[in-house]
C-alpha cells in the first residue's frame, strides 16, 4: 500500500470510520474466527494482579497485548516536548496499574515513581532510584534535565560513534548496561510492585498508602537474586540474569531467568521457592504466560515449554499436563534482537468455550514463521504437520510481510499480538545492515535505525481456523515500520497500532484497521528521540489518551477531537 497525503488520510479514516460503525450496528457482535459466531472470551481475570489491565508487562497474564481503548480514527502532529512526561530511563517497557485508579507505577530502567493520572494529570508524587540504590551507586540517577535534553534532540544524521558520544554526555559512561533493569514488572493485590534491578529483586510498596508523596518503600528483597535462587550445586553460568515475572492464579510470583524458572511466596521467602533448570545451552530472553490453570509458558531459544505449578512445585511431568516441544531457529539477526531463537514472550490464544486453545510465537528462522501449539491435550486423530518438529504443533504459516522478493530477514523481538482467533507481527530487520552499526549496543541501534540508517519494514495478520487448524493472512503491510515498541491491539478501535519512523514525518504511531490493514489512524511526532518508543509497549487510558512510553519515560498524549 501505498502512503497517502494526510488530506487524503483523513478522507480515508473518515470513510472507514463510518463504514465500521454501521457494520457493527449491522452484526451486533464480533467473531470470535475460524468461522465460529461466539463472542471473543478472554483471559481469566488474575485475582492477584492489581487490575485485569496493565497489572503485567503485555497488559494480562496471557500477554495478550489487546487493550479495551485506543485513539481516534483520524490525523494529528503532536509536539511531545510539550506533554506531560514521568522521565524514567533509556528503556520504560509498561506505565502499571495500581490498585488505585488515580494513580499508576512508572518502571524504567533507572528508576520507578508513582504517578497521578487522576483529572488528565500525569505527575509522579514521589519516585526512588532504584538502580543507583541496588548498585550502590556504582549506576549514579541521572537528572531529568538530561532525560529531557537527550529526548528533544535528534538522531537525523548521526553515526554510532557520535550516537554513543552523545549518551555518554546525556547518561554516563555505563549507559549501555543500564539496559535489562525494570523490564518485565508487576503489581500485586496489595499495591505491590516487583521488579529487578541489577542483581536484586525487589517488591517496593508506598510507605504510606494513604499519603503516596510520603514516599516509596523496599517491602521485600533479594540481594544476589541468582545464586540466591540457584545455589551451587551446579553454580549457573556468569551470563545468567533475571529476565520475566508472572504471579500464580493462587498469589504466587513466578520468576523467569534466563537458565530455569522459579515459583516463589510473594514475600519473597527464599525458603518457600521451587527452582526448575532449563538444559544446558537453553536461555530464555523473554517473558512468560499463564492460564488460569497455573499452566506457566516459557519459549527459550531452541524448546518451547509448559510447565505446571501444583501448588507445592513446578512441574515437568505430562501427567500434570506439562509438555515440551522443539522449533526453528537459525543464527542470531545482526541487529535489535538478543537471540537466536523466539523474540515472542509466549501469547495465549482462545479461551473459555473456543474450541481450540493455543498458545502462540514467532519462530527463529530467517523468515520466521507464526507458531501455535496446543495448550492441552493434543486433539485424538491430529496428525503432525509436514515440516513441523513435533506433534505438540498445530499449525504454522511463513510470514512474508508482503514483500515481493523476501529479504533475507524477517524476524521479530516482539510478542505476537492477539484478539480472538486473530494473530498480528511486525518485522524488526532492516533489508540492509551497515557493518558500522552491527557491533554497536542495542541502545545506539534502536536509537538511530529510521533517523540516520535504514529502518525496518513489514507487518502481517493471521487468523487461526478452528475447524481446519489451519492459519490464514489476512493482510500484509510492506510499507509500515515497527523499529522495536511492542505493537498493540485497540478493541474499540478495531485497530493494531505500531511505532516507526518514516518519512516524510519521522517518528510516529500508525493504526491499522484490524480486518483490513488500511491506515485508520496517525500521530506524527517528527525528529525528535522523544517519539522512539525503544522496546517498550503502546498503552491507552480509558479516555483514549495515548500513554507513550518513550525511550527516555512515559508520556501522556491527549486527542482533541
Amino acid at each position: 500500500m501505498k502512503v497517502r497525503s494526510a488530506s487524503a488520510l483523513r478522507t480515508s479514516i473518515y470513510r472507514v470510520s463510518v463504514s465500521i460503525a454501521l457494520l457493527l450496528i449491522l452484526v451486533g457482535c464480533s467473531s470470535s474466527g475460524g468461522g465460529n459466531t461466539s463472542v471473543k472470551s478472554g483471559p481469566v481475570t488474575n485475582p492477584y494482579l492489581s487490575s485485569s489491565l496493565y497489572g503485567i508487562t503485555h497488559f494480562d497474564s496471557s500477554q495478550s497485548d489487546s487493550t479495551p481503548y485506543g485513539p481516534p480514527r483520524n490525523v494529528y502532529t503532536i509536539d511531545l516536548s510539550t506533554k506531560p512526561i514521568c522521565y524514567g530511563g533509556l528503556i520504560n517497557i509498561i506505565t502499571l496499574a495500581s490498585t488505585d485508579q488515580n494513580f499508576m507505577w512508572q518502571v524504567g530502567s533507572d528508576r520507578v515513581s508513582y504517578v497521578n493520572k487522576a483529572s488528565g494529570q500525569f505527575t509522579a508524587v514521589t519516585k526512588f532510584e532504584a538502580l543507583a540504590t541496588a548498585s550502590n551507586n556504582s549506576y549514579p540517577a541521572i537528572a531529568d534535565e538530561n532525560f529531557r535534553l537527550f529526548g528533544n534532540s535528534s538522531a537525523v544524521g548521526m553515526t554510532p560513534t557520535s550516537m554513543d558520544s552523545s549518551l555518554k554526555s546525556f547518561l554516563g559512561d555505563n549507559y549501555a548496561t543500564r539496559y535489562g533493569n525494570g523490564i518485565y514488572v508487576l503489581v500485586d493485590k496489595d499495591n505491590v510492585l516487583y521488579t529487578n534491578y541489577a542483581d536484586t529483586l525487589y517488591g517496593f510498596a508506598l510507605s504510606d498508602p494513604s499519603n503516596p508523596s510520603a514516599g516509596i518503600t523496599i517491602r521485600y528483597k533479594i540481594e544476589g537474586v541468582v545464586a540466591a535462587i540457584q545455589g551451587n550445586n551446579p553454580a549457573p553460568l556468569p551470563n545468567t540474569r533475571l529476565f520475566g515475572l508472572s504471579m500464580t492464579y493462587d498469589g504466587h510470583l513466578i520468576i523467569a531467568f534466563s537458565n530455569g524458572m522459579t515459583v516463589i511466596d510473594r514475600d519473597l521467602n527464599l525458603a518457600s521457592k521451587s527452582f526448575y533448570r532449563f538444559a544446558e545451552g537453553e536461555y530464555v530472553s523473554n517473558s512468560i504466560a499463564l492460564d488460569e490453570k497455573n499452566g506457566i509458558y516459557v519459549a527459550s531459544n531452541t524448546i518451547m515449554r509448559k510447565l505446571v505449578w501444583t501448588g507445592t512445585t513446578l512441574s515437568d511431568k505430562e501427567s500434570d499436563g506439562a509438555w515440551s516441544s522443539p522449533y526453528d531457529y537459525s543464527v542470531q539477526p545482526p541487529i535489535i534482537k538478543v537471540s537466536n531463537g523466539t523474540g515472542s514472550t509466549p501469547t495465549l490464544m482462545g479461551f473459555g468455550n473456543d474450541p481450540d486453545k493455543l498458545v502462540v510465537i514467532t519462530d527463529g528462522a530467517k523468515q520466521m514463521k507464526l507458531v501455535a501449539f496446543w495448550r492441552d491435550q493434543i486433539p485424538e486423530g491430529f496428525v503432525q504437520k509436514a515440516g513441523a518438529a513435533s506433534i505438540r504443533i498445530a499449525g504454522q504459516i511463513a510470514a512474508t510481510c508482503g514483500f515481493t522478493t523476501l529479504p533475507e530477514w524477517i524476524q521479530s523481538e516482539q510478542s505476537v499480538v492477539v484478539s480472538g482467533y486473530g494473530a498480528f507481527v511486525v518485522n524488526n530487520i532492516p533489508e540492509t545492515v551497515s557493518s558500522d552499526i552491527q557491533g554497536t549496543n542495542k541502545t545506539v541501534q534502536v536509537s538511530l535505525m529510521g533517523p540516520a540508517y535504514p529502518t525496518c519494514y513489514g507487518a502481517e495478520r493471521f487468523q487461526w481456523n478452528s475447524s481446519t487448524h489451519e492459519w490464514s493472512s489476512t493482510w500484509t503491510r510492506s510499507d509500515v515500520s515497527s523499529t522495536s515498541m511492542v505493537p498493540v491491539h485497540s478493541q474499540s478501535g478495531n485497530m493494531v497500532l505500531i511505532n516507526g519512523y518514516r518519512q516524510p514525518g519521522g517518528w510516529e504511531v500508525l493504526g491499522l484497521d484490524w480486518n483490513t490493514g488500511s491506515t485508520v489512524h496517525q500521530t506524527i511526532f517528527g525528529n525528535s528521540n522523544f517519539g522512539n518508543g525503544a522496546y517498550a509497549i503502546l498503552q491507552y487510558l480509558d479516555n483514549s489518551d495515548l500513554l507513550f512510553n518513550s525511550i527516555v519515560g512515559p508520556i501522556r498524549v491527549h486527542y482533541d477531537n
